[in-house]
């Protein structure tokens, strides 16, 4: 007696096919799963043995083969659980094999036969959708998410004898169907607003600057100035996601287990802010099978370091790589996977241990050695990889007690999108998004200046010893506030505004 049941898993934040074949002989009772499964797939026997009789049905007291194919790729999802049970019993004959070669089956399973959630139902709607299968059973707090694929037929399953009574044509269930635009409209709204920050005008035209040209930026400045509550409103200013943006942003959530239960999508740009204690692992990704990590959990959004010299070096080194290329690759002995990790890069640090070097209203305690050994604890190549740099000093109670706030994020958001517009027209035949993600030869086709400023690029460079690094972020910079000023070309005053976003360089001077 054989049988064979689709499913699938996850590698990365996309899925591929399993196919769950089921071979049942008589002869001693013997259970075997061959395919490469790791512990929670070959633990998978005694919840499917007890979900199988609890459910009111026989389980074989035969020889068991159960095969996971493709058998080079190692299985770790535990939903597999539903399609090895549903496996065994059309191997039994109590489920009709026509109504399983068109499905995918996917779910884990509790004793009592319920049939409970698992990680990257969306990745596996994706794939049923692009290798043509039209219908999906998954768990049903899973179906929501799986429901965005809108090309399959996405069923809900409760119980393992439901699931079995819907394909012998008993009862069916019904497909989950949802208003993908309702979801959407109603999952991108904000709880917070740039109109909440009183004061610092100069650190708000930075932060515009940075989200119009998707620039990464450091904020020095004393405790309680204002440094988290600006970066935590950095997203409401990012344009609004696209549909295809949410798709893979939600793809990652789900991979990792943390798309809100009965959400659809992650329709707001993800603000991620991890401790300081985080290791590289949990920064960047890793585990045996790799997991994404909190720079992947950031991608089309904003990464926020908070006290940037109190990560370990190690842990900020790392860091270069990804955003360089906008996404990291985790490469371990059984295979490697790349995950993506667009984002910008807000971080935030004092100007010194005590945090009060340069403040006009408390006095500093620390000695200028030890200044310097606590702003060298980040790297200058990862200081090259921040396009702005900008100084957040304390707010006077004249601008606290202020009435009214700044403008709110819709207008500025209004200003950054004719930007990223004027980008996208500029890059729409190429894997470019934004000006930070320029390469060599766009920065020269782009950037180009006038003698005016040369001259005043050929000082500031040599006077201030700025790396090559450095002197195209600037450019950049100067791209981006040339765009909101819907300029086509870069006048000395842009480039003038992009070298007062190098506070740290222009400190050495």
């Amino acid at each position: 007696m054989l049988a064979k049941v689709l499913s699938g898993s996850v590698l990365g934040i996309d899925a591929y096919k399993i196919e769950v074949e089921v071979d049942i002989q008589f002869g001693m009772p013997y259970f075997a799963l061959v395919g490469l499964p790791d512990g929670a797939v070959r633990e998978s026997k005694e919840r499917v043995k007890s979900s199988i009789r609890n459910s009111g049905y026989d389980y074989p007291d035969d020889r068991i083969i159960i095969n996971l194919a493709p058998a080079d790729i190692k299985k770790d999802n535990s939903g597999l659980d539903l399609p090895i049970a549903i496996g065994i019993l059309a191997a039994l004959g109590v489920v009709p094999e026509a109504s399983l070669s068109d499905c995918m089956v996917l779910g884990e399973l509790g004793l009592n036969g319920e049939v409970k959630p698992i990680r990257g139902a969306l990745p596996v709607a994706a794939a049923c959708r692009d290798i043509g299968i039209s219908s999906l059973i998954v768990p049903r707090q899973n179906a929501p998410e799986a429901a965005v694929v809108e090309a399959v037929a996405v069923i809900p399953a409760d119980s393992l004898a439901g699931v079995v009574e819907h394909l012998r044509g008993m009862k069916q269930i019904e497909p989950l169907k949802i208003d993908i635009q309702s979801v959407f409209d109603q999952k991108k709204r904000y709880d917070v607003d740039f109109s909440d920050v009183r004061g610092q005008e100069h650190a708000k035209r930075a932060l515009e600057v940075a989200a119009a040209g998707g620039h990464n930026v450091l904020m020095i400045g004393p405790p309680g100035s204002g440094k988290t509550m600006l970066a935590k409103r950095i997203p409401t200013i990012l344009p609004e996601m696209s549909f295809d943006e949410a798709i893979e942003t939600t793809k990652i959530y789900s991979v990792v287990g943390m798309l809100p239960e009965q959400a659809s999508l992650v329709a707001t740009r993800p603000f991620r802010s991890p401790h300081h204690t985080i290791s590289d692992a949990g920064l960047i990704g890793g585990g045996n099978i790799p997991r994404p990590g909190e720079i992947s959990l950031s991608h089309n959004g904003v990464l926020f370091l908070d006290e940037l010299p109190e990560f370990k070096k190690n842990v900020l080194e790392v860091l270069r790589q990804p955003l360089e290329d906008g996404n990291v690759t985790i490469s371990r002995a059984l295979t490697s996977i790349t995950y993506p990790a667009r984002l910008i890069l807000i971080a935030a640090m004092n100007p010194c241990s005590c945090g009060y070097f340069g403040d006009t209203s408390k006095p500093c305690s620390c000695s200028p050695q030890q200044v310097h050994r606590y702003r060298s604890r980040i790297s200058g190549p990862l200081l090259d990889r921040i396009d702005i740099q900008i100084e957040v000093p304390a707010v006077r109670y004249k601008e606290l007690s202020a009435v009214h706030g700044g403008e709110q994020s819709e207008a500025i958001r209004g200003r950054i999108n004719g930007a990223r517009s004027i980008q996208g027209e500029r890059f729409k035949k190429t894997k470019t998004r934004c000006n930070a993600q320029m390469t060599a030869r766009q920065l020269n086709k782009y950037c180009q200046i006038d003698e005016d400023g040369h001259r005043l690029m050929e000082n500031v460079v040599d006077r201030l010893g700025m790396s090559a690094r450095a002197h195209a972020r600037i450019l950049k910079v100067s791209r981006t506030i040339a765009d909101l000023e819907e300029n086509e070309n870069i006048k000395p005053h842009h480039l003038s505004e992009a070298i007062q976003y190098r506070s740290l360089d222009r400190a050495k001077g």
